[in-house]
C-alpha cells in the first residue's frame, strides 16, 4: 500500500509509524481529522499478518472515528492507533510505556484509549509517559458497558422504526461475538425478554452465555443463517459483505463492531433486501462518549455521560428517518449527519477569521 496515496484518498492529516527497539513496539497512529478538536480514538493491539494489513486497518478505523465523534456531537476529531502484536502473549508494561513516549511526541494531536486487545490497565502504563490518554481506571474506565448501552438504545430505535413497537420481549436477536460489549448487550436484551442466539470463536464464552441467558448456541459461520429479528455484529468488522448478505435472515442489522460494511455499497445491498441497517459509527458511539466525558470540564461524571449515551437512540432514529425521507441508505444518511456538523464547524471557524 502506498501510504501517502491512501492518506490523500481518504483525507487523512497524519500517519506516524513508531518502533522501539528495547520493547519491540511496532505501532501506527493515524490522525484522520482535527477539525473539531484533537483526534480521539482507541489503541488496538492485534496480531496482524503484516504491516500493510495493520495500516489498512488503522486508516479505516481512524476515518470512522472522525464521523463517529462528529455524529456524537463531541468536540473531538478522529484518530486511531494499532500495535502489531498478540495481546495474549506480547503485552508488557514497558511496551505500553514506550507507546506513551511515542504519543507524547505528537503533542496532544492524538488522544488514545483502550480498544480491542488493550485495557484500562494498559492505559495506566501509557499514562506514565503522557497525559494524552483517557479511559483510565477510576475515571471512565472500561468503555464496553457504555458501548453496549448505546447499542441497546439503538436497537430499540430500529424496532420502533420498523415495527412501531420497541419491545424486545420475544424478539430473536443473534449476537456475533461475546467479548465485553457483546456480553453486556446480552444482559440488556435478556432482561427485556429477548431470545438470544449467540456465537463466538471461543467456545467457553458461548457456554457461559447459554448458562447465564438461556441462549441458543450456533457455530461461528452459522450465525449468518439464523432467522431472527436482529443480527448484532459485536466482533470485528467487514462481516457485512458479498458472501454474507445473501445469507442473512434478519430484519435488522444493529451491532457494536466497527466498520461492519466491507464496502460502503453493502449498505445499499442490505437496503435492496429490505434489511434495516443501523449505521455502526452512530449506534456504537457510547464508548467514545463515555471516554470523552473524562475530558469535559469538571472531569468524569458517570450519570451525565450515560444520559448522553442514551441519546444514541435519537441519533439512530434520525438517521433512519433521513434515509427514508431522502431515498438514500442509512449509511449515507449517517455520513450526512456527521458531515453537516463538520461543515458547520468549518463555517464557524471561517467566520471567526474574517
Amino acid at each position: 500500500m502506498k501510504t501517502l496515496a491512501a492518506m490523500q484518498a481518504e483525507g487523512h492529516e497524519q500517519v506516524v509509524f513508531f518502533y522501539d527497539q528495547a520493547t519491540g513496539l511496532r505501532a501506527i497512529v493515524a490522525i484522520h481529522s482535527t477539525r473539531l478538536g484533537p483526534a480521539l480514538g482507541g489503541c488496538r493491539m492485534w496480531p496482524y499478518r503484516d504491516e500493510e494489513e495493520a495500516l489498512y486497518d488503522v486508516l479505516r478505523l481512524s476515518k470512522a472515528m472522525t464521523y463517529k465523534n462528529a455524529a456524537m456531537g463531541l468536540p473531538l476529531g478522529g484518530g486511531k492507533s494499532v500495535i502489531i502484536g498478540d495481546p495474549r502473549k506480547d503485552k508488557t508494561p514497558q511496551l505500553f510505556e514506550a507507546f506513551g513516549r511515542c504519543l507524547e511526541r505528537l503533542g496532544g494531536a492524538y488522544i488514545t484509549a483502550e480498544d480491542v486487545g488493550t485495557s484500562p490497565e494498559d492505559m495506566l502504563a501509557v499514562q506514565r509517559m503522557t497525559t494524552h490518554v483517557a479511559g483510565l481506571p477510576g475515571k471512565s474506565g472500561d468503555p464496553s458497558p457504555a458501548t453496549a448501552f448505546g447499542v441497546y438504545n439503538g436497537i430499540k430505535a430500529c424496532l420502533q422504526h420498523l415495527f412501531g413497537d420497541d419491545s424486545l420481549a420475544g424478539r430473536r436477536v443473534a449476537i456475533q461475538g461475546l467479548g465485553a460489549v457483546g456480553w453486556h448487550l446480552c444482559e440488556h436484551l435478556h432482561k427485556e425478554g429477548a431470545q438470544l442466539i449467540v456465537t463466538d470463536i471461543f467456545p467457553e464464552k458461548v457456554q457461559r452465555a447459554v448458562a447465564a441467558f438461556g441462549a441458543t448456541a450456533v457455530e461461528p459461520d452459522a450465525i449468518y443463517d439464523v432467522e431472527c429479528d436482529v443480527f448484532s455484529p459485536c466482533a470485528l468488522g467487514a462481516v457485512i459483505n458479498d458472501s454474507t448478505i445473501p445469507r442473512l435472515k434478519a430484519r435488522i442489522v444493529a451491532g457494536s463492531a466497527n466498520n461492519q460494511l466491507a464496502e460502503a455499497r453493502h449498505a445499499e445491498a442490505l437496503q435492496e433486501r429490505g434489511i434495516l441497517y443501523a449505521p455502526d459509527f452512530i449506534i456504537n458511539g457510547g464508548g467514545v462518549i463515555n471516554v470523552a466525558a473524562e475530558l469535559a470540564p469538571g472531569g468524569y461524571d458517570r450519570e451525565r455521560a450515560y444520559r448522553q449515551v442514551a441519546t444514541i437512540r435519537d441519533k439512530v432514529a434520525r438517521a433512519l428517518a433521513m434515509a427514508e425521507e431522502r431515498g438514500i441508505s442509512t449509511h449515507q444518511a449517517a455520513l450526512l449527519m456527521a458531515e453537516e456538523r463538520l461543515e458547520r464547524r468549518e463555517a464557524s471557524m471561517a467566520a471567526a477569521n474574517i
